[in-house]
């Protein structure tokens, strides 16, 4: 594919200058950049490298001298990131599919498929699955009885998706993502040393005829519009309730979400993250990598958690939260700063002891 400056230029909403009829193949970083790509020199530290290679056109921060840097053509954007987002959507690399249904695939007489949808090899599609237009399901992946799953999906090889799910449009799953397993949930007989230990924070004494008794998940999980999960990932279904996701929420990769949980729309959750049964989350929620929240705990809107973060009680809209236990940002940085002092202090400590318990004879 290729596409001129002006092209670019106007798919991105952006100025550009000098020769905008050159034509454009990809993205490159400055120093490795052919002829024919568009060099992505944004911050400055990458524009200097733009002379190593051999690029006739770049994309720039906003005020760069361009013909200074033997450049033909630039783009300009106030945000590089989003700028990013936009030259790659253009030069995007789109899974090979073909339009139909590959010959080793399995699906059910009852299930619907959408118009323009491409099914790959040996895929299995169960009973009363419904599938919207344009769907792009590519190989050894596999959608259980009851599944609706709207249009312009794109669903990676290996993804399992359970019974019942419902997922809305334009769902992305990347390789072996697992949607609708059971819930991880057991009871015993009687209370047990966990409960113990919740109840009165002391510990009881295991019971050794202990057994753990399933229970078994008939909720399901509930997803909404332009919802992306990542490679690993898993999404258990609810005790009795859905366990839901909303709009626009993305999942990094190895993330895992327990069952009956709630989370809100645009949400941003990094990889290992981790969210124990029955906790909410609300909307525009970002949890850094290997964050952990622990059960039935409520996270307000427009919370950020820094990587590592563990979260064992409810957390306030709109804090920005570190640690484990998580605190806020203001108040783990004073901490710190305290601990830092706590050799010389104790040094001083050290030193007074001494005074006291054996004073100077010559005194």
């Amino acid at each position: 594919m290729r596409v001129t400056v002006a092209e670019l230029a106007k798919s991105l909403g952006a100025d550009a200058e000098g020769d905008l009829t050159l034509e454009i193949s990809g993205p490159a970083e400055p120093a490795l950049a052919a002829p024919d790509q568009i060099a992505l020199a944004m911050d400055a530290k990458f524009a200097a490298q733009i002379a190593k290679g051999n690029a006739r056109v770049a994309v720039l921060a906003q005020g760069t001298d361009w013909q200074a840097l033997g450049l033909k053509a630039a783009i300009f954007t106030p945000r590089p990131r989003y700028a990013l987002s936009g030259v790659n959507q253009v030069f995007e690399i789109r899974p090979q599919t073909t339009p139909g249904t590959h010959p080793t695939a399995v699906i059910d007489p009852s299930a619907q498929i959408g118009d323009g949808a491409s099914i790959g090899a040996f895929v299995v599609i169960g009973a009363n699955v419904h599938i919207g237009a344009n769907a792009r399901i590519l190989s050894h992946a596999s959608i259980a009885e009851d599944a609706e799953i709207g249009d312009d999906c794109l669903i990676y090889q290996g993804v399992r998706i359970g019974a019942r799910v419902r997922i809305g449009a334009r769902f992305i799953a990347q390789p072996n993502a697992v949607i609708g397993g059971d819930g991880f949930s057991f009871v015993t007989p009687k209370p047990g040393a966990i409960e113990e230990a919740r109840s009165s924070m002391s510990f009881k004494e295991a019971d050794l005829d202990r057994q753990l008794v399933r229970i078994n998940s008939l909720g399901s999980v509930v997803i909404g519009d332009d919802v992306e999960i990542g490679a690993g990932s898993t999404v258990d279904r609810g005790t009795i309730a859905n366990t839901q996701i909303g709009d626009g929420t993305k999942l990094d990769n190895l993330v895992q979400i327990g069952h009956n949980v709630k989370i809100g729309n645009t949400c941003l959750l990094c990889g290992q993250v981790g969210v124990a049964g029955s906790s909410v989350i609300g909307d525009r929620v970002v949890l850094g990598g290997q964050t952990g929240v622990s059960d039935h705990v409520t996270i307000g809107n427009d919370v950020i958690c820094g990587g590592m973060t563990g979260v064992a009680s409810n957390i306030p809209p709109n804090r920005l939260m570190v640690g484990s236990p998580a605190v806020r940002m203001d108040q783990f940085l004073e901490t710190f700063q305290i601990m830092r002092r706590l050799p010389r202090l104790v040094e001083k400590w050290e030193k007074l002891q001494k005074q006291v318990l054996k004073p100077d004879p010559t005194e």
